[in-house]
């Protein structure tokens, strides 16, 4: 007699079990008939979507847990492969990817040099800077130790009014600060600022440069330089109290392992008078020639000229004030490093006792509407000459990332121009005019 087929439904799919008449019907999980199956083939059972999607649930009889546990034979877990037999080959080549990766960058972050103002910034903080350190780091301690002393003494002259202080970075390296003092009782702007300057000259400017300095590399097509520098500006706000002006600085030229390969210094001080007293010319030349006659006495007379040619207003046919000295591009060519360092602090260490005097007897004159007038006049004067031919001002107006609001501190807060403007026959402000426009020999 054929054998039956009994049908079993179970989580809807239909399962047929042939089994001789006579014996009872026991259901079978899909998951045995498949294990059974593959124990024949001797294949891995494939699984189902559906129980890939969800767990399997067993099928519910009269039998008790117990029962069932020990009817059925566990069912082992299968592990997905691929044809090739490589275990999760996506995430294994994600994670072959990252590590590649690491290992050709990381090498690369890690050998980086590190930049001259990097190597700067490390030797500073670990050794300190001594006499033997290199000269950019000596002049930047020096402009730094005496923007201090000169901050501090011109506030007491007005403790009412405090200089607002900015310290400030450059992201190639280096930075600044400037304190800034405006609307006060005697200056009515005054600013005195440092600024560090690392950066790369590119070919153009080097070949500028070598006409003056001879040991600059010429054939690079860049070179590592840096700049160091103290500026100084002060406008009072009484007419009869002159304006002044002071820049020291130095220059230098490296390789990339920060071994100087040209250098040179700069700088000089000027006063700039709205109404002449013969007796402050005289103390304020007479203080920075002294200075000068420390280290060489041709320099007074040569730098004086200098200083007349160079603060000169063409298109006015005038000098700017009545001069100090000026002088740039000393190098090696001039006297060696150590012996114009030497001369450069002497005429800083001059400013002061060459100029509080001056201000200290004049900024509380009386003065009118007429020398207020003749004050913004020369002022107006003041900013042609640096806006139109100061080097220094173009020089920082065109460096990469460049501080503009510390270049143009130098400017006055107010200045006039007057249409055809003509100082009155024998007054003091025809007098003035006079000198700038043939320059005196103060001492």
């Amino acid at each position: 007699m054929a054998a039956s087929r009994p049908c079993l439904q179970w989580a809807g799919h239909t399962v047929f079990r042939r089994l001789p008449l006579g014996k009872n019907v026991s259901p079978l999980r899909p998951a045995q008939i498949r294990l059974y199956a593959a124990s024949k083939a001797n294949l891995p059972p494939k699984p189902r979507p559906y129980e890939q999607q969800k767990p399997e649930t067993p099928l519910v009889t009269s039998k008790s847990k117990a029962s069932q546990d020990a009817s059925v034979p566990p069912v082992p877990r299968v592990k997905k492969q691929t044809a090739g037999g490589v275990y999760a080959p996506k995430l294994r080549l994600a994670v072959g990817v990252v590590l590649i990766g690491s290992i050709l960058t990381s090498p690369l972050q890690l050998t980086e040099a590190p930049t001259i103002a990097e190597r700067d910034t490390t030797a500073k903080r670990e050794s300190g800077v001594t006499d033997k350190s290199p000269m950019r780091l000596r002049m930047e301690a020096l402009i730094k130790e005496k923007q201090n002393e000169i901050v501090a003494a011109l506030q007491e002259l007005d403790p009412s009014h405090k200089f607002r202080i900015d310290t400030w970075s450059r992201p190639a390296g280096g930075g600044g600060i400037s304190c800034v003092q405006q609307d006060g009782e005697v200056f009515e702007k005054a600013g005195v600022n440092t600024s560090i300057v690392y950066g790369t000259l590119p070919r153009p400017a080097i070949e500028k440069m070598r006409v003056n300095h001879n040991a600059i590399d010429p054939d690079v097509d860049s070179l590592e330089f840096f700049a160091a520098g103290l500026s100084l500006v002060l406008h009072p706000q009484n007419p009869n109290a002159p304006t002044v002006h002071l820049n020291y600085r130095y220059f230098e030229t490296m390789d990339r392992d920060g071994n100087c390969n040209a250098w040179w210094f700069g700088g000089g001080t000027d006063l700039t008078p709205i109404y002449l007293y013969d007796e402050d010319a005289i103390h304020f030349h007479r203080s920075i020639r002294d200075a000068c006659d420390k280290h060489d006495r041709g320099y007074y007379p040569r730098f004086k000229t200098w200083c007349d040619k160079y603060f000169y207003i063409p298109h006015r046919g005038e000098a700017r004030g009545i001069g100090g000295i000026f002088f740039d591009d000393l190098d090696q060519e001039e006297k060696d490093q150590e012996q114009l360092f030497s001369f450069v602090k002497d005429c800083l260490s001059s400013f002061l006792p060459g100029y509080l005097p001056i201000i200290t007897r004049r900024k509380d004159m009386p003065f009118g509407d007429r020398e207020k007038q003749w004050q913004q006049l020369r002022r107006g004067r003041y900013v042609e000459f640096n806006l139109v031919h100061d080097r220094g001002t173009s020089f920082g107006l065109n460096t990469p990332g460049a501080r503009v609001e510390s270049i143009l501190m130098s400017l006055p807060l107010t200045a006039r121009w007057h249409y055809m403007h003509e100082a009155e026959k024998g007054s003091r402000e025809e007098r003035m005019l006079g000198v700038l426009r043939e320059p005196i020999d103060w001492v």
